[in-house]
């Protein structure tokens, strides 16, 4: 899927709930129509890469971490 910097002006980024909030870097996510964009949150302010997954793609890797499927 392609994508701009003006694509992804409008995303909310939000961190991972495993980032403990304690300021540790960890991967960030937001929800943007049809696409989950993701990004490593200790690059995010400095033009770090964006990888982007089709939302039932990001969900169905959701639901393989969740039920303990990592391999």
């Amino acid at each position: 899927m392609a994508s701009s910097e003006s694509d992804l002006s409008t995303a909310r980024w939000r961190k991972s709930s495993y980032s403990n909030g304690d300021g540790g870097n960890c991967v960030e996510v937001a929800a943007l129509p049809g696409t989950v964009p993701v990004r490593d949150s200790k690059t995010a302010h400095h033009g770090g890469p964006v990888l982007l997954f089709r939302t039932p793609a990001w969900t169905a890797f959701l639901a393989e971490v969740k039920q303990g499927r990592t391999t």
